[in-house]
């Protein structure tokens, strides 16, 4: 696959975004600015609407506001292109889809009964790029979480999307895996021309990788680099004040 190195042109923005449900509002005010070729980490406690942010973004959900997508170097607007991967999937593990079949049902043009050599070729070229290749012909069911996870990720990318949604996509993982995802999404933000926007609660390895923070409780209650965000009141209020050095210390080991 050829590697795009991102421009950092493209913006997205998100203005006045609310979401409500049953006369509750979930989110109100969500004001984001997104730049290719960086990590943004949406974090917060459970129930702060940082899921329902996502869903609104992929247009699951209704919600009032805007979200643009603008080229900064020529003031155009353009049609967004998403790649998403959730905190969740199920699969059967008895199923006999196999990871070719999987990825051609979610992103080709053929159907998955018609399998060529040039279709076959261009699915494990995309899964290559995350190491996984070798398991184009494995059954899913039989997928380790990591190994399913890397599938998924070549899925979301492999149409170059402008940005990456990723809803908490490491539960369940351990701490190698961990690893493995993070350095891949460094990798990604250093050579394909998207944005990524990450929702988390690992909060040291947001500090360590994260380009952005954005705290979220309801509204954007603080935004900025990590350790602005880690150092302002809002993020104590939530987290406390000891989770800052218990970051650090992570973050540097």
């Amino acid at each position: 696959m050829k590697k795009i190195i991102p421009c950092g042109f493209h913006c997205i923005k998100i203005k006045d975004l609310g979401v409500s449900f049953g006369g509750q509002q979930v989110l109100e005010n969500i004001n984001l600015h997104i730049h290719c070729g960086q990590i943004s980490a949406v974090i917060g406690r459970n129930g702060a609407g940082k899921s329902t942010l996502v869903r609104a973004i992929l247009n699951e959900v209704p919600h009032t506001g805007e979200i643009q997508f603008k080229n900064k170097m020529d003031n155009t607007m353009q049609g967004l292109r998403i790649g998403y991967v959730p905190q969740a999937v199920n699969i059967d593990r008895t199923t006999p889809l196999s990871v070719y079949d999987m990825f051609q049902s979610f992103t080709g043009k053929l159907p998955i009964l018609v399998k060529t050599k040039k279709e076959h070729e261009h699915v494990r070229a995309a899964l290559a790029e995350f190491d996984v290749d070798g398991l184009i012909d494995q059954p899913v069911g039989t997928l380790s979480g990591g190994q399913l996870q890397r599938v998924l990720l070549a899925m979301a990318v492999h149409d170059t999307p402008n940005l990456l949604l990723l809803d908490e996509p490491v539960s369940g993982i351990d701490k190698n895996g961990m690893d493995d995802f993070y350095e891949k999404m460094q990798y990604l933000k250093e050579t394909h021309d998207l944005a990524i926007i990450l929702v988390s609660h690992d909060l040291d390895y947001v500090y360590k990788y994260a380009d952005n923070v954005i705290l979220i409780d309801k509204t954007v209650t603080a935004a900025g680099k990590p350790k602005q965000v880690f150092e302002s009141d809002a993020f104590k209020r939530v987290f406390g004040k000891g989770a800052i050095g218990e970051v650090e210390v992570a973050a540097n080991v």
